[in-house]
């Protein structure tokens, strides 16, 4: 079993950047690709990007690609997310998930979620 915990949400400006971290229990996290998706009021969860186990593939929903970047250290138990030139668009919870079969864009396909942290971009 995995349990994720995010953090690093805030309030940040249009054009600014924030780095969310989600941290991971459990011994075989290195067996699980990650995947980060987002929900904004009203609004459907949708997918934002997602990781291989070893850190060497990522794939991006094509609203932040080029912009948002995923990173893993299972070393470390932790995944990131570095969003770069924020959009009032980009206002939602931001959750991390645990899939072992691969990073897929059906967020029901994941096994384990974190509780969200909350992003807000003021324009």
């Amino acid at each position: 079993q995995v349990q994720l915990v995010e953090s690093g949400g805030g309030l940040v400006q249009a054009g600014g950047s924030l780095r969310l971290s989600c941290a991971a229990s459990g011994r075989t996290f290195s067996s699980y690709a990650m995947g980060w998706f987002r929900q904004a009021p009203g609004k459907e969860r949708e997918f934002v990007g997602g990781i291989n186990w070893t850190g060497g593939s990522t794939y991006y929903a094509d609203s932040v690609k080029g912009r948002f970047t995923i990173s893993r250290d299972n070393a470390k138990n932790m995944v990131y997310l570095q969003m770069n030139s924020l959009k009032s668009e980009d206002t939602a919870v931001y959750y991390c998930a645990a899939d072992r079969t691969g990073y897929g864009t059906n967020w029901a396909a994941y096994d384990y979620w974190g509780q969200g942290t909350q992003v807000t971009v003021s324009s």
